[in-house]
């Protein structure tokens, strides 16, 4: 079956709660999306939501779209809009559990068709293990979608390893989605902050989880990257030599590209030659398709955009479903 790992839901409600229980820190970070993506581009991606809002809560409407698409499965995840990374512990909490019920309601609609992710507050690295729990063990999700930093936690952070260990435990996929990018107002115009930020976000915690050894002490990890990674698999010869030549740069056990092949990546890379890059640098096992539903940054044909880059059926049919498929909890609702 046609599995789409990279697809959103929008939930209106769990912003209507963050803006009543924290008003001034909802406040403060409109201020700072402001201020990384500029009024031109808010201005437009406002336009955008607005345009596609049905897509993004209206059940029938996505069943009725991955049927045009020829997408059988998606794996859904919240909006990454909903991350909330600068709140406290408690709201963190109430928001996190939230997302993971109302996402496993969304799923529960169509429970042959779609898989849900749900959210861990990443910037409380003490709470993960409770919520990947309550996102696995009592609202039946696959796993859990996460940022690439929040706060001060970078995915080196030595707090994460309960999380990394319980997560690998559970078999829980854990999607690496980026949102926003912490070079802020340097890429407030021309809509930088997604085109540049959001590749260069995914190069960023990828190289934090590699280099840190993360992957080593945890090979179990069934790891998603977004966008296909973004800039780190185009460039990992640069990682590599690194690796080679500067002792701080050798807290993996081996070269920064092997561990390209322990991780998995969405095909949505807007390039026939890059995805072809990507394959080959990580393998026709570990590549997954993925489309971003339904975001202008996205893919309106996904299975379509996959079939132009003449992959070959083997390969073609390993991505289209065949990789989500073995890599996919058999809990989960559906088994593509």
């Amino acid at each position: 079956m046609n599995t789409d790992v990279h697809a959103h839901v929008l939930l209106p409600s769990l912003q209507g709660l963050v803006q009543e229980r924290d008003p001034d820190g909802f406040r403060a970070a409109g201020e700072l999306e402001l201020l990384r993506n500029g009024g031109p581009s808010l201005a437009a991606s406002g336009a955008m939501i607005q345009e596609r809002f049905t897509r993004l809560t209206d059940l029938a409407e996505r069943l009725r779209v991955m049927d045009v698409q020829g997408v059988d499965v998606q794996v859904v995840s919240p909006s990454p809009s909903h991350y909330y990374p600068w709140a406290g512990e408690r709201l963190a909490v109430e928001v996190a559990r939230e997302a993971n019920r109302l996402t496993a309601d969304h799923i529960a609609g169509a429970p042959d068709r779609l898989v849900g992710l749900g959210l861990v507050p990443l910037q409380h690295p003490g709470l993960l293990v409770e919520i990947l729990e309550h996102a696995v063990l009592e609202c039946g999700l696959a796993g859990v979608e996460i940022s690439s930093t929040a706060g001060d936690v970078e995915l080196s952070d030595e707090r994460l390893e309960p999380f990394w260990a319980r997560a690998a435990e559970l078999g829980a996929v854990v999607f690496l989605h980026p949102f926003g990018c912490t070079l802020d107002e340097r890429l407030d115009r021309f809509y930088l902050s997604n085109t540049v930020g959001q590749p260069t976000e995914n190069a960023v915690a990828l190289s934090h989880l590699i280099f840190s050894g993360v992957l080593d002490r945890h090979p179990g990890l069934k790891v998603i990257a977004a966008h296909g990674g973004g800039y780190l698999p185009t460039y990992i010869g640069r990682s590599d030599h690194a690796w080679r030549a500067r002792p701080e740069a050798h807290g993996c056990a081996d070269p920064p590209s092997s561990y390209l092949r322990r991780l998995w990546f969405d095909s949505l890379v807007h390039d026939p030659a890059v995805l072809r890059h990507l394959i080959e640098v990580a393998g026709a096992d570990r590549v997954l398709l993925g489309s971003d539903y339904p975001f202008d940054m996205g893919s309106e044909d996904p299975v379509g955009d996959l079939r132009a880059a003449a992959l070959g059926a083997e390969v073609e049919a390993a991505i289209l479903g065949g990789n989500t498929a073995a890599l996919l909890p058999t809990r989960s609702g559906v088994r593509p």
